[in-house]
């Protein structure tokens, strides 16, 4: 019993101490903030003495501790938020785990009935499975038990039957009795372009000038890519939309979204889960393309609201190869039974006949458009409306691409550009390297050599053509360049453009210049 009583007296004093320190540090912790917090000693303090002038330091001294005290309480508050954030992530993260874990269970769950029902239905044909493997093969004998049951979203292999280029694939059944119209051969183009004009004011109100039309045929002849850009409502989007309708084959209008980042928005993608293609109308309308002679025409409409070098990308370096049979894209990486007809090793061959339209918007919502697109595109700035004339009735024409292409080699024969012309271009290269260190580049040359031949054939004049060649793929490069630096020089490039070429001929570079020497 003595034992025991001295147990319980040191136990007594043992908690006591123990439990007294615990209460000694909460105690001296809230008397800490109280005497920290406790305003009617400092104005007891204040009232107490005299500072006269030193007032002024008293105000500052309360300041910086009033600011030092209150970033403390932020942090804290700060500390508290971002530990209470990271607990939610933590737990978040444990839920989806969870949640995966329950996913793989009822997915080993399904693999398993989906057996059991295999073996039964194998069984209920009067053959064991791998008598059924032997004769079908695995894939096939899946399918057959199943009663081909791909709908509800089953996969299959490179050995079944299922077409999984189903849209592509009705392209080729439409083309099996295909019976090509009547072309219209008797046009040149310089009344193909006014027809078009006329066509589309009679028959949608669209007044368009002369030279839009013309620097847009002419523009097809060395691109098959032609950016339309400038404010809103001056019919970017209806030119090429009326130029299918001219044709008699309606343009495919693409709507670029903000999320397309590769060339799968654009051409469609494989499923590995169902092991079906997902197949675009701008695919759609590539593959029957190469069925036809007629011009097809695919718009890109607001083509800048997306990162144009990311999703054209691949197109970009395609249409530049010189060997039009080169021009292939890879879909898949392999070939299948029953791949459509013209895909080859799983490659699509873009044919010749298809041109790529895209608009493009400059304001705050938009990309810029980058140096690779302007190079390999020809840029048409529609910035103002056109004025509303009278045209007589127009109807559409039926007129081939193979027609028209004829039409393009026949101008650049008959219209070459004339070495005198040639040698001020190159004059003036020299000055803008000299300069400006900006070249003409060979893109561009070969380009300007095919563009204006056609020009002239579709009615305008050399001298324009090589201004807008100029204007839109060399003097745009001094967007890029510091403007206050070569403002002066830009004065002197305008009087060797007169020198050159004749007081005032080079109306579009001139222009442009003089819109930089302002900005």
């Amino acid at each position: 019993m003595v034992y025991f009583d001295n147990f319980r007296n040191w136990f007594l004093m043992f908690m006591k101490q123990m439990l007294g320190g615990i209460w000694q540090i909460l105690s001296n912790f809230i008397l800490g903030i109280g005497q920290i917090f406790n305003f009617g000693v400092y104005a007891r303090q204040l009232g107490a003495q005299q500072f006269g002038w030193a007032w002024i330091l008293v105000i500052l001294v309360l300041l910086l501790t009033i600011a030092i005290w209150g970033s403390l309480i932020f942090l804290l508050i700060l500390a508290i938020r971002k530990y209470i954030r990271f607990r939610r992530s933590a737990v978040g993260r444990e839920d989806l785990l969870e949640e995966i874990a329950d996913l793989h269970r009822d997915v080993i769950r399904l693999t398993a009935e989906k057996e059991k029902i295999m073996n039964l239905k194998v069984a209920s044909a009067g053959m064991t499975r791998e008598e059924m493997q032997a004769i079908l093969g695995e894939s096939q004998a899946e399918k057959k038990a199943i009663g081909e049951g791909n709908e509800n979203g089953e996969g299959g292999s490179e050995g079944e039957e299922g077409n999984r280029f189903a849209r592509l694939s009705l392209v080729d059944e439409k083309y099996v009795y295909y019976n090509p119209p009547h072309y219209n051969r008797d046009m040149d183009l310089a009344e193909l372009c006014e027809d078009i004009r006329n066509f589309a004011c009679y028959h949608s109100a669209l007044y368009y000038e002369i030279k839009t039309i013309r620097l847009m045929i002419a523009g097809l002849s060395c691109t098959k890519l032609i950016v339309l850009q400038g404010i809103s409502g001056t019919g970017k989007t209806s030119l090429p939309y009326t130029l299918g309708k001219y044709f008699l084959n309606d343009a495919t209008i693409a709507s670029v979204q903000p999320s397309w980042r590769d060339r799968s928005e654009l051409f469609g993608y494989f499923n590995e889960f169902t092991k079906k293609f997902n197949e675009t109308e701008v695919l759609k309308r590539i593959y029957e393309s190469s069925y036809n002679d007629d011009v097809n025409i695919i718009v890109l409409d607001e083509m800048n609201i997306a990162r144009i070098e990311y999703y054209f990308a691949e197109m970009l370096s395609v249409l530049e190869m010189p060997n039009p049979a080169e021009w292939k894209i890879e879909l898949v990486p392999s070939s299948w039974p029953d791949d459509p007809k013209r895909l080859v090793d799983g490659k699509l061959t873009i044919p010749q006949n298809v041109w790529y339209i895209g608009t493009a918007n400059n304001d705050d919502s938009t990309f810029a458009v980058s140096d690779k697109v302007y190079d390999r595109a020809l840029v048409i700035n529609l910035d103002s409306k056109g004025m509303p004339f009278e045209a007589p009735k127009t109807e559409a024409k039926n007129v081939s691409f193979s027609y028209i292409e004829s039409l393009y080699h026949k101008a650049i024969e008959e219209h070459p550009i004339h070495e005198e012309m040639l040698k001020k271009i190159e004059k003036l290269d020299l000055y803008v390297i000299e300069r400006f260190r900006v070249a003409f580049g060979n893109r561009i040359m070969k380009q300007m050599k095919i563009f204006v031949p056609v020009y002239i054939a579709c009615g305008g004049t050399e001298t324009d053509g090589i201004d807008y060649i100029l204007a839109t793929k060399v003097f745009r490069k001094f967007d890029s360049l510091n403007l206050s630096l070569i403002r002066g020089e830009i004065r002197g490039l305008i009087l060797q453009l007169d020198a050159l070429f004749g007081k005032d001929a080079m109306k579009e570079s001139i222009a442009y210049l003089r819109r930089l020497q302002k900005s």
